[in-house]
């Protein structure tokens, strides 16, 4: 299991980060001890490195990653020119990542690190994706739970390739999956079902979500709900699909009314049609002929953004503020 780069076997973890000076640091000293114990499982001459995305941020996260010692690690920075977002920050960090094996994390340490050795172990055995279940969330909120109790339950309705409930991005991917991963053109990216499409035999582990160690999390409600789009959008045209038997329906059952009142217009004679039911008419058809474009609109503004074909992150500049590799080549 060597990389390209290194006849010796490598684990990346990919971490995008927003804003989080004060969780980046709290995460580097958690992580680096379990890093090393991982090298130590994987064999003479492993090593391994983590590759932060900084997706845009504003405050002081790369001065407190370069000044946050971590010896045997070896940490890139991949600096974004602006804020492109979370899925977007990941996929340049797996483009970046060197290891046969890459795990995607979150900073605040609701992915806890003691995982990794497991995660490791079931890849060693011959996993190539290893999904970390949050088998525990009373960490996060009622609303939170529940929403995301919905979205995979929708999801997983219209998609034909399901996601395993409450995983998120944290899971170890070998570097078969990420290759592939790598050649996906798509702008609008959810990542969650990229995972999901690719297939490859997936094992799980399971653990207790913690809470967030430092910082406060940058995910706003109105975020949450494009996630949410953008996710079943990617994943099924199900929603348009479903547009046209409601047309259908809604066509047919107007014809079957305007018989009924051509009937009962020969039988009774001419009456004065009542506004409230003709208003009520209106409203109904109009409604649906909004929701019916905006979710045609949704997938037309998706369409737009792939025919452009603009890249779908800037880097400014990568920066290797502490290798480890080059120490452990030297040292064997």
């Amino acid at each position: 299991m060597g990389s390209a780069a290194s006849p010796y076997p490598r684990l990346s973890l990919v971490v995008p980060v927003f804003n989080e000076e004060e969780a980046a640091p709290v995460f580097l000293k958690t992580v680096s001890p379990i890093l090393e114990q991982v090298c130590a499982q994987l064999g003479r001459g492993a090593y391994a490195e983590v590759v932060f995305v900084d997706d845009g941020s504003r405050d002081g996260t790369l001065d407190a990653i370069r000044n946050t010692p971590v010896p045997g690690v070896t940490v890139r920075v991949v600096r974004l020119s602006r804020n492109f977002g979370k899925d977007a920050a990941l996929t340049a960090g797996l483009a970046h990542a060197q290891g046969d094996a890459v795990v995607p994390m979150d900073v605040d340490l609701q992915d806890p690190p003691d995982l990794l050795p497991e995660m490791v172990r079931l890849w060693q055995e011959g996993a190539l994706i290893v999904n970390a279940v949050r088998a525990d969330r009373s960490s996060d909120s009622w609303a939170k739970r529940r929403s995301a109790g919905l979205f995979y339950a929708l999801y997983n309705k219209i998609s034909t390739y399901p996601l395993t409930a409450n995983v998120g991005d944290f899971r170890l991917l070998d570097r078969q999956v990420v290759t592939i991963l790598n050649t996906l053109p798509e702008r609008v990216r959810f990542m969650k079902g990229l995972f999901s499409w690719v297939g490859y035999r997936a094992t799980e582990v399971s653990y207790s979500r913690p809470e967030r160690s430092a910082g406060e999390t940058k995910w706003k409600f109105f975020s949450l709900w494009n996630f949410a789009l953008d996710g079943i959008t990617g994943a099924s045209t199900l929603p348009l699909r479903i547009w046209t038997y409601v047309g259908t329906f809604v066509a047919l059952t107007s014809f079957l009314y305007m018989i009924f009142l051509v009937i009962r217009t020969i039988i009774f004679g001419i009456d004065t049609p009542g506004y409230a039911s003709t208003m009520a008419a209106i409203l109904m058809i109009g409604s649906l002929n909004l929701i019916a474009l905006g979710i045609i609109g949704e997938y037309v503004g998706r369409i737009a953004v792939e025919v452009r074909q603009r890249p779908l992150f800037v880097i400014d500049r990568v920066e290797t503020v502490n290798d480890a590799a080059q120490t452990a080549d030297k040292s064997t």
